[in-house]
């Protein structure tokens, strides 16, 4: 039930960022296991200037072709399993698009699965 939310420069192409949104979601298929049918995402073309990110942070250069990825899930996935999906999304963002891993920015945001509704004003994860 992620709901992901990405970021990209204006100028990145279509089949940029169709390859960009599959690689996302295949990483969540394989390392968080979300269901395949399970995909929510918007993707937000930024004008050149409103992306603002560090030349370099903690040893790892940018440019200025970065990718913000925001993805609000529930909690429960083990450090072990972030680290895994942070390597796997950068990795398959590399090697389909024109995108380098160091660009790819990511932050989970957690929250717990009553906070969710998923159509006809119903909670359908409460209990």
């Amino acid at each position: 039930m992620p709901l992901v939310r990405i970021d990209i420069p204006a100028a990145t192409s279509a089949d940029d960022q169709s390859a960009l949104a599959d690689a996302v979601h295949g990483a969540l298929v394989a390392t968080f296991n979300v269901p395949l049918p399970d995909r929510f995402l918007t993707i937000n073309r930024r004008a050149p200037g409103t992306m603002i990110c560090s030349d370099e942070f903690l040893g790892i250069r940018h440019t200025d072709q970065v990718v913000f990825i925001e993805i609000n899930c529930s909690f429960g996935r083990s450090v072990d399993m972030k680290k895994n999906f942070y390597a796997r999304t950068a990795a398959d963002i590399a090697a389909t698009t024109s995108f380098k891993a160091e660009d790819v920015i990511i932050n989970l945001i957690e929250t717990a699965r009553e906070n969710w509704s998923f159509g006809n004003g119903l909670a359908q994860y409460a209990q």
